[in-house]
């Protein structure tokens, strides 16, 4: 259908960036009872995404580890390998990788902790440094 230049215009569906895709396929696997169809992942991120589309971000998400997939007669089901912890580090990840000065953006996720959460960091920071002491 032709669009008219003084005529209304269709609001244009919002495109998701594929960290947010990320997220939202390893939010439903993570609420499955169990292994999961990639038609399963689809009904629940939303019927306006392509089933190519929810393939690709499972396939990229098992490259990276985050699922695993099992035969299922002649398809595959998944599963999420990650808890809500590491499920809410993997979008801070993302959100870091995102931005070009990571330094400033530390710098200014640190200032805003409160001082129990300073603190809680200062000593997991501390146990991972003590894990693996560099050689003299």
């Amino acid at each position: 259908m032709a669009q008219h230049a003084d005529g209304p215009q269709e609001p244009r569906p919002r495109r998701r960036g594929q960290g947010e895709l990320e997220a939202q396929v390893l939010t439903a696997l993570h609420g499955a009872h169990g292994p999961v169809s990639a038609a399963w992942v689809q009904e629940r991120i939303g019927g306006d995404l392509a089933y190519t589309t929810v393939m690709t971000i499972l396939t990229r998400l098992l490259a990276k580890k985050v699922v695993t997939r099992e035969r299922a007669g002649r398809s595959f089901v998944w599963r999420s390998t990650a808890d809500e912890a590491g499920l809410a580090a993997l979008r801070m990840r993302k959100v870091l990788d995102g931005e070009s000065d990571r330094e400033a953006v530390l710098a200014s996720f640190v200032t805003t902790l409160s001082a129990d959460d300073e603190r809680l960091l200062r000593d997991l920071l501390g146990e991972a440094g003590g894990a693996a002491t560099p050689e003299d």
